[in-house]
């Protein structure tokens, strides 16, 4: 995103209702967008279908912005939302596909995605630590994938700095035999 200031600035006056500065905010904020989609979806057709649908939400809720934090926080968490709907989306596709007829090209499931270019290790992971420990999966996605600093992580997930700590320990050692392929 182009000068942080004017960025927030925009989204201030978009989250007022200032249409102009909707259009200007989303024209700006878009490659970055996209880039952040990426780090879930590495395939850049899947990246660009959540930017777009990022954008759409960014126009659709900017007026519940209020400005306690910064845009780009808010940003994040829309991102990452979006990002992980259209994974679920893609899976879902995926599994409606009828399977190969030929046995000779079966895939290993374990080792191949079956949704091409999405970082499925990394994306189950989040499914499965979305269900069995639900508080855990906040801080992972905005300390690790978002890229927030610990404090703004702390300050989205609505927790003291200690307690974001604590969690993001506990959901990296959770995440880590999955990645690894040994849970």
């Amino acid at each position: 995103m182009g000068n942080a200031a004017d960025t927030e600035e925009l989204a201030r006056r978009a989250a007022a209702g200032d249409t102009a500065a909707l259009e200007a905010l989303l024209r700006e904020i878009r490659p970055e967008v996209v880039r952040r989609c990426g780090r879930f979806l590495p395939c850049r057709e899947d990246a660009e279908e959540a930017a777009q649908d990022v954008l759409l939400q960014v126009a659709r809720k900017i007026t519940t912005f209020q400005g306690r934090s910064r845009f780009g926080t808010w940003l994040y968490t829309v991102v990452a939302n979006c990002a992980r709907q259209k994974y679920r989306e893609l899976k879902r596709r995926a599994a409606e596909q009828p399977a190969p007829i030929d046995p000779a090209r079966q895939v290993d499931p374990r080792t191949t995605s079956v949704i091409a270019g999405s970082r499925v290790d990394l994306l189950e992971a989040l499914e499965r630590l979305e269900r069995e420990h639900p508080h855990l999966v906040a801080p992972l996605v905005y300390r690790d994938i978002c890229q927030l600093e610990y404090a703004e992580a702390a300050e989205r997930v609505g927790v003291p700095l200690g307690t974001l700590k604590s969690r993001l320990h506990e959901a990296r050692k959770q995440v880590r035999p999955w990645l690894s392929g040994m849970g």
